[in-house]
C-alpha cells in the first residue's frame, strides 16, 4: 500500500501511534565557524554568534524540554567534549541522548575514507570521556562521507545515523559483509531545521548568500504543517535545532508552542532517535526493493 495513503499508518509505529516525533539539537557552538574558516579565530564578534548557543542557548533549550517531558537526541561533536564537558554532562544527566557529530564539525567532503573513521575514533573517543559511554547513533557535520563509511560506523559499534534526506520514514543501510545489523537512517529536512530560516551573520557572511531573518509565526506554521502532513501519513518528523539559533529569549517560545501542540495530539510516539532507529531495526529487515537506497546499492555494484 502507498506510503501517500494515510491507513498506511496502522501498525507502523509501537503502541498504535499514528507517527513518530523525534526532536534533535546540533550542540556545534563556534565550531561550524571556526571549520569554514580558520582565520574566525580571531574574529571575537563573529565567534560570538556560535558561543551564544554555549553561553544561554543549551539551557533555555533543556528548561522547555524539561517543562514539556520530552526526551530529545543531542549531536555533539567530540571538541565540544573537550572544551565545555560540564554542559554535555548536564544534558546527559537530564536525560538526553548523545550522539556523535564530527570531533570539531569536519566537512568530510576534504576527507578521505580513513581521515573520516579517524574523525568518528576521535569524536567518539571525547564524548565517552564526558558521558561514560560511546554513541550509538551519527550525524554528519558537513559535506558528504565516503560511500563504505556506513560500514565502518557500523564496525565501530554504531547502530543509526541521522544523516541522509531521502525519505520521511527510517530505511536500512545496504548490507555489508559480516554486519550482525543492518546500520538504520533516521532521515532529515531542510524544512524542519531552524538554520536556513534564522541564522544570520553580517561579516562575514555564513553561509554566503545568507538571506534576511524569517517571519517567527510563519516559520512556526512550516513546522505545523508538516506535522499535520506528517501525522496524517503516518510518517517519521524530525525536527532539527541548534542552541545558537532557537534559543533566544524569542525563539524558545516557537519550540514550546510546536511541542504543545505536537503532545496534544494522544497517537503520536515521541521518542528518541536511537528508540526510533531500534523499532525500526526490530521491526524491518530490509527495504523495500524499489526503495532508493537499494537501488543505489545495486548501482553501486554494477559499477564495481
Amino acid at each position: 500500500m502507498s506510503v501517500s495513503e494515510p491507513s498506511a499508518a496502522q501498525g507502523r509505529w509501537p503502541g498504535g501511534a499514528r507517527c513518530a516525533v523525534a526532536v534533535t539539537v546540533d550542540f556545534d557552538a563556534e565550531l561550524p565557524l571556526l571549520a569554514s574558516s580558520p582565520d574566525i579565530a580571531r574574529r571575537e564578534k563573529t565567534l560570538s554568534v556560535g558561543r551564544y548557543g554555549a553561553t544561554r542557548g543549551v539551557h533555555r533549550l533543556l528548561a522547555a524540554f524539561g517543562e514539556l517531558d520530552v526526551r530529545t537526541t543531542w549531536f555533539v561533536p567530540g571538541r565540544q567534549a573537550e572544551l565545555r564537558p560540564a554542559l554535555v554532562h548536564d544534558i546527559a544527566q537530564a536525560g538526553h541522548e548523545i550522539a556523535h557529530h564530527g570531533h570539531a564539525h569536519e566537512n568530510f567532503d576534504l576527507l578521505d575514507l580513513a581521515g573520516q573513521r579517524a574523525v568518528v575514533e576521535r569524536g567518539s573517543a571525547a564524548l565517552a570521556e564526558v558521558t561514560g559511554r560511546h554513541p550509538r547513533g551519527f550525524r554528519i557535520p558537513d559535506g558528504d562521507w565516503a560511500p563504505e563509511l556506513p560500514e565502518v560506523l557500523g564496525e565501530l559499534g554504531f547502530t543509526w545515523s541521522s544523516s541522509l534526506r531521502g525519505d520521511d520514514l527510517p530505511h536500512l543501510h545496504p548490507a555489508t559483509a559480516g554486519s550482525a545489523r543492518r546500520l538504520v537512517e533516521v532521515p532529515v529536512h531542510f524544512e524542519l531545521e531552524d538554520h536556513p530560516y534564522f541564522f544570520f551573520n553580517l561579516d562575514p557572511a555564513f553561509p554566503s548568500g545568507q538571506s534576511r531573518i524569517a517571519s517567527y509565526r510563519e516559520v512556526l506554521g512550516n513546522w505545523t504543517t508538516e506535522f499535520t502532513a506528517y501525522h496524517r501519513f503516518g510518517l517519521c518528523y524530525v525536527l532539527r535545532l541548534q542552541p545558537e539559533v532557537t534559543g533566544t529569549p524569542g525563539r524558545i517560545s516557537l519550540v514550546r508552542e510546536l511541542l504543545a501542540h505536537i503532545r496534544g495530539h494522544d497517537d503520536v510516539w515521541l521518542a528518541t532517535v536511537g528508540e526510533i532507529a531500534d523499532w525500526w531495526a526490530a521491526t524491518h529487515d530490509s527495504n523495500e526493493p524499489d526503495h532508493p537506497a537499494e537501488v543505489f546499492a545495486r548501482l553501486t555494484r554494477v559499477g564495481t
